[in-house]
């Protein structure tokens, strides 16, 4: 029989995290830390059997103008092969969701789309959902090879402008400290003013650095030429990954590779700290090349990844004529922001 507890005591959490390689900083305690901090209301529960912890679940109570839902980001961590437990891991969303009167619960797993994947949420009254929640095809880099190996698999282009940016003199500084993130604030205003974008707030992004630098998961990176700023990037360690989880940069940015240096520092880090992959987050499909994305995605692909399609976000609809309305909006605010 499996029982539900809240976990309280940060240490068991994140031992269980660590444990599975498939996980990242989206179930992590820091995660839920960043999201209490913004004045969400969370949830931490632990599946038990015979008192031994078996899986997670970080929940988020969200609440937008279309209504309030429930979101579970990259998780949770189980079995999915239990059958039981998928069960009851959906019962307690639905739970949560009910008690806190959502509209739906939204579910991004940390789970392959396939066959199984996809029936087993189906066969539990979920459907796709019309906006992601996290990214979905992301772009993954096995960084157990040696830095000769890795640098041989890029694309010729990408291993091109490394060389060069380092013949250049450009300088990748890191910093962990707080004060510079309003410098990355005001660079992604220039970046999504240029690409179109809509910025996350200042305060979204104080937060999440803070509890990140904290923990010693987060870097900041800023690319320079002299004292000019060409790009900065935001990669954070966790588990067994690092995440290429926001980047920004200046019009100089665009004619000197100082993004492709600021990755190859980020990678070899990432190595050093003993990490299997590097994941450079979110792309779009090679087929799209009208999709907004697909000049960051071929700047990512570059560095001879593999491609990584996780499940979509799906929704468990808990209130049937408010979902109704979330998904004619959500559905219009895709097809505006072409993503």
């Amino acid at each position: 029989m499996i029982n539900l507890k809240i976990v309280d005591k940060k240490n068991d959490w994140e031992k269980f995290i660590i444990k599975h390689s498939d996980a990242n900083f989206l179930q992590s305690w820091y995660w839920g830390e960043f999201h209490e901090s913004l004045g969400k209301k969370i949830f931490r529960y632990g599946f038990y059997q015979e008192n031994e912890l078996i899986g997670v679940m970080l929940s988020i109570v969200e609440d937008a103008k279309r209504g309030r839902y429930l979101t579970v980001p990259g998780g949770p961590i189980i079995d999915w092969a239990d059958k039981e437990l998928a069960k009851v891991s959906f019962e307690i969303m639905r739970k949560i969701a009910r008690e806190n009167s959502c509209d739906f619960v939204r579910v991004r797993p940390q789970l392959l789309k396939n066959t199984f994947s996809i029936k087993l949420f189906k066969n539990n009254n979920f459907r796709p959902a019309p906006m992601y929640l996290h990214a979905e095809l992301t772009s993954q880099l096995d960084i157990t090879k040696s830095e000769e190996e890795l640098l041989s698999a890029m694309r010729k282009n990408t291993r091109y402008e490394i060389r060069k940016a380092e013949k250049l003199g450009i300088e990748i500084l890191r910093s962990e400290s707080k004060e510079k993130i309003k410098d990355f604030y005001n660079l992604q205003i220039e970046t999504a003013k240029r690409q179109r974008f809509v910025p996350f707030s200042y305060h979204f992004f104080k937060k999440q650095f803070e509890i990140f630098f904290a923990a010693d998961s987060a870097i900041l990176y800023t690319a320079k030429l002299g004292n000019k700023i060409l790009s900065e990037a935001f990669v954070i360690f966790y588990g067994s990954e690092a995440v290429y989880h926001y980047g920004a940069s200046t019009k100089d940015g665009r004619r000197y590779p100082g993004a492709y240096l600021i990755q190859w520092e980020a990678i070899k880090e990432a190595k050093k700290r003993g990490m299997i992959r590097y994941n450079f987050w979110g792309i779009s499909p090679n087929e799209e090349k009208n999709h907004r994305f697909s000049g960051i995605s071929l700047f990512k692909r570059g560095f001879g990844g593999i491609d990584v399609q996780y499940l979509p976000a799906h929704d468990l609809v808990i209130d049937p004529f408010k979902y109704s309305i979330n998904y004619v909006i959500e559905k219009l605010r895709r097809f505006v922001r072409k993503v």
